[in-house]
């Protein structure tokens, strides 16, 4: 008899072992609970900070106290603790009031990756002023456009950019927008604040400046390019930003005892956002690098006992492509976190460098929510989050059908609900946005046309409001998210978005320039994203007509180095559909693959800086990667 119950226990007990393996397998349950376990702390934090009237000030206050003597910033060799952040953020935040600062009022700040920057903006947030994050490789009009839509009442940037603030002086005086400089380098148009900032006193300021400023007010602005062009202010709200150390904390378990590398610039949602505030979150130690440097990076993470480094997908590629040197293996780093690891060169990076974990993750700057995929086994490389079947229902995220060529979501005729994916198969993916749940909020853009072209309606049931990524990702079989394309005009290249009508509106106007049809193209064996290229019909039809050294000198003079052409294809014409749309796909397609264009193209040549032909031989350095593009 006890033989015959211990068979039956037995037997039970592995029915149930097998049952539970295949909802773990199939539906990634197991997967599903340990994610909701550390997003869960996030959740109930995010729920309560909304009833206390939590902001970053206090999130600063909470984590000062544990450790003020502890370092803070790492920059070269200046160490900074935690207490002269403190001093120094008061400083600013006394000078702001001198200047007539208050709360409400925004202070554009533009700066290089250096303690001040962060030490500027926590002095700005403790008198309640907003920041607006200001992308340091913008000149001429996008600069001065960033500016001027932050509604700014002063602009306040590192003299190392006195080049570009100098250029647009003056139509930022006509805007009435006081200006100041701080940093080392010559500024002679406008006065330089360091003697004063100085001088200011170090005390903290009063708490009823920010009395009141809770999770769903603004922090500030960080800008995204769209497909309106020019960059576009993404709401940021105190909630964001909280959100942000949390995520780093909970979803890859950043603690206080990390050193955390960041060489990503200061002004974007991943440096600035998930890397600042990890670290006011925990009270971890921050290292900034000026800038990525990949004969530096292993050296760098040695030479601070870095455990854990920010990265996004190129930095990872130049990295393997760079010489191997004994630091890379001698470093203490246990996990990299950021997004964009391709998952070409994923096992290789994780081997050569030894890295055990790996933190990718998926997110827009203005997004109301994320995917993650804390990797620590092979099954889990190149994906970008994991969301099983019960989460997926929890959460309410939606992979729905998408429409390339008319760039709309597939609509059932029946119901006009949205029409799910299924494994394997691309579609947008969409995150909820639910009035019962401030953590789904979506702030949106200074533009409320632009914040509505982002909110999709009616996807699963009448009434229902969903954030669009404007991305399209799948979902293979054991729930791991893969990233596919971008939707619309809006591409990347070299961890960068870059707008086709922002380029446009540069080289549009240029002489001899008389339509022009801009697109990203994808070079074999290049790893970068999609390389920006442009239909061009000359004045007239007549290649004659354009001065490709003019053209090449005026665009890189008035965009971003990531956003210049570096494919020209010259057509008598530019192909349009019914509605006046340029026709990008077969464009796409072809690329720059001088066996399919049988029209002229040029390249931008990094050697000469100039535009010329693009040879059979040209086309060979490019995709054997010997052009450094």
């Amino acid at each position: 008899m006890a033989t015959s119950k211990m068979v039956k226990v037995g037997a039970a007990a592995g029915a149930a072992y097998l049952g539970w393996k295949y909802l773990d397998e199939n539906h990634a349950v197991g997967a599903d609970i340990e994610l909701a376990r550390r997003l869960t702390t996030m959740r109930t934090e995010i729920a309560g900070h909304h009833k206390n009237g939590y902001n970053c000030t206090k999130m600063w206050y909470t984590t000062l106290k544990k450790n003020p003597k502890k370092t803070m910033l790492l920059y070269l060799d200046e160490k900074v603790t935690y207490k002269q952040v403190e001093e120094r953020s008061n400083q600013v935040a006394n000078w702001l009031l001198s200047k007539g600062l208050k709360r409400g009022d925004t202070v554009a700040l533009l700066m290089e990756n250096r303690p001040e920057f962060i030490i500027s903006w926590l002095g700005m947030t403790k008198i309640g002023v907003k920041v607006a994050l200001i992308n340091t490789a913008l000149v001429k009009k996008p600069l001065l456009h960033c500016v001027k839509i932050s509604s700014c009442s002063m602009l306040f940037f590192g003299t190392e950019l006195a080049s570009s603030v100098g250029e647009v002086m003056p139509e930022i005086e006509e805007l009435g927008i006081m200006v100041f400089g701080n940093g080392r380098d010559a500024c002679d148009f406008c006065p330089v604040a360091d003697e004063e900032l100085a001088a200011a006193a170090v005390t903290r300021v009063s708490s009823k400046l920010t009395e009141g400023i809770g999770m769903s007010d603004v922090f500030g602005y960080i800008y995204t390019s769209g497909t309106t062009g020019l960059p576009k202010a993404a709401v940021i709200l105190h909630q964001k930003m909280f959100a942000f150390g949390a995520l780093m904390a909970n979803g890859f378990q950043v603690k206080e005892s990390d050193v955390v590398y960041t060489c990503l610039p200061l002004f974007h949602s991943a440096g600035g956002g998930l890397g600042v505030n990890v670290t006011i979150y925990t009270g971890c130690t921050m290292v900034i690098k000026k800038k990525f440097s990949a004969s530096e990076f292993w050296k760098d993470c040695v030479k601070y006992k870095v455990t854990v480094a920010q990265y996004i997908g190129e930095l990872c590629r130049y990295l393997i492509l760079n010489a191997p040197t004994p630091e890379e293996r001698q470093h203490r780093v246990r996990i990299v976190i950021g997004n964009g690891m391709r998952p070409e060169i994923w096992g290789e990076f994780q081997s050569r460098f030894n890295i055990p974990e790996v933190g990718e993750f998926y997110g827009a700057t203005e997004g109301n929510g994320a995917l993650i995929n804390h990797c620590t086994t092979p099954d889990a490389q190149g994906a970008c989050g994991r969301l099983g079947t019960l989460l997926r229902k929890v959460m309410g995220v939606k992979l729905v059908k998408f429409d390339v060529v008319e760039e709309e979501i597939v609509r059932d005729p029946k119901t006009g609900f949205a029409i799910e994916c299924g494994p394997n198969e691309p579609g947008e993916l969409l995150f909820p946005i639910k009035p019962d749940d401030p953590s789904t909020a979506f702030a949106g853009y200074e533009d409320p046309a632009a914040t509505a072209k982002k909110i999709a309606k009616d996807i699963a049931v009448k009434g229902d409001q969903f954030f669009r990524t404007g991305d399209l990702l799948s979902r293979d079989e054991k729930s791991f998210f893969h990233f596919v394309d971008r939707i619309g005009d809006t591409f990347r290249w070299h961890g960068e978005n870059c707008s086709t009508t922002e380029v446009t509106e540069v080289m549009a106007p240029f002489p001899g320039v008389q339509e022009i049809n801009v697109y990203g193209v994808q070079i074999p064996n290049n790893l970068d994203g999609r390389c920006p290229m442009a239909a061009i019909t000359p004045t007239g039809g007549d290649i004659n007509a354009l001065d490709f050294d003019g053209l090449a000198k005026h665009a890189q003079a008035n965009l971003p180095k990531y956003a210049v052409p570096i494919f020209l294809r010259i057509q008598p014409e530019i192909a349009v559909t019914a509605t006046m749309k340029h026709q990008k796909v077969a464009l796409k397609k072809e690329g720059m693959d001088i066996a399919q264009v049988t029209d002229p193209l040029y390249w931008l040549n990094p050697d000469s800086k100039t535009y010329e032909p693009f040879t059979p031989e040209a086309y060979q350095r490019v995709i054997n990667q010997q052009a450094r593009l």
